[in-house]
């Protein structure tokens, strides 16, 4: 039978180090705060935020919640983020996801200091990031969740890896980050012909693609390690890129939705933010 990457032991586990951590910034005097700027009317926009600012709360983290009236346009914004940048009792901020449409997510964080990124999405960032400066650089979120849970299986060094979706978040990143820790990625996206064929032949697959079930029995082979990083609404339910009951008697490992990459994904941007603390230092 294959193993079901649950990723709450690794929960847990980084949740044990954080607070660690947090705790003897606090002993030093310090406390490590996050501003989540808010500019959106979106509830789920505004729920991802209050979640931040309950699990921040666990961890010990002061998380404010910064909300843009609806009348505040672009310069207003990236002005907001400047101000913040420039704030030193600040140590980490995050740009709530999805913004108003008549906001640029783009052209905010041109304001944004890299060391204060804890999404790690900042041009700054993204360049160091593929430049293989990894040590210098906050990582985003979602790919490193992505990793970790693969190489609770196995290691990514020099496994053929295909990573099926080319988004800013998730998939440009995530392709980067294997490279750099010695895999061979093929990476595969909407236009790739025979999309089951290059799949099929890999060891691993990581998908974040925003379409459900894309990934099914004709794309997989026995052994190989499934990570979804997909989250699509549907008929009332949340499902991830991967066909869970098409896979599950066929590969080694696959990491399910909901309860596989979301968890840790939020768990690793409060990680981010000690970097990001040590970074200003």
């Amino acid at each position: 039978m294959p193993s079901v990457l649950a990723s709450k032991p690794l929960v847990d586990e980084t949740a044990i180090f954080v607070k660690a951590r947090v705790d003897a910034y606090r002993d030093q005097g310090g406390v490590p705060q996050i501003v989540v700027v808010l500019a959106s009317d979106d509830p789920a926009a505004f729920s991802y935020a209050k979640a931040k600012e309950r699990a921040g709360s666990r961890l010990g983290i002061a998380v404010a919640i910064e909300q843009m009236g609806s009348s505040e346009g672009q310069h207003e914004l990236n002005e907001r983020i400047a101000a913040l940048s420039a704030d030193r009792s600040v140590h980490g901020i995050i740009l709530e996801l999805p913004l108003r449409p008549s906001l640029n997510a783009n052209d905010a964080m041109k304001f944004l200091d890299p060391r204060k990124d804890i999404d790690g999405l900042s041009e700054a960032n993204v360049a160091k990031l593929a430049a293989g400066d990894e040590e210098n650089a906050i990582l985003p979120a979602t790919p490193q969740a992505c990793i970790a849970l693969a190489e609770s299986v196995a290691s990514v060094r020099g496994r053929l890896i295909a990573v099926v979706g080319r988004g800013r978040t998730v998939g440009r990143p995530l392709a980067t980050m294997l490279i750099n820790r010695g895999a061979t990625v093929f990476h595969c996206h909407s236009l790739t012909s025979d999309l089951a064929t290059v799949t099929s032949s890999c060891d691993m697959i990581f998908c974040a693609t925003g379409r459900a079930g894309l990934i099914g029995k004709a794309h997989v082979r026995a052994g190989q390690v499934i990570i979804d990083a997909g989250t699509n609404y549907a008929e009332g339910a949340v499902r991830g890129d991967v066909d869970a009951e098409a896979v599950e008697g066929i590969v080694r490992a696959y990491s399910p939705v909901p309860g596989g990459v979301g968890p840790l994904t939020s768990m690793m941007v409060f990680k981010n933010l000690l970097k990001a603390f040590d970074l200003q230092a």
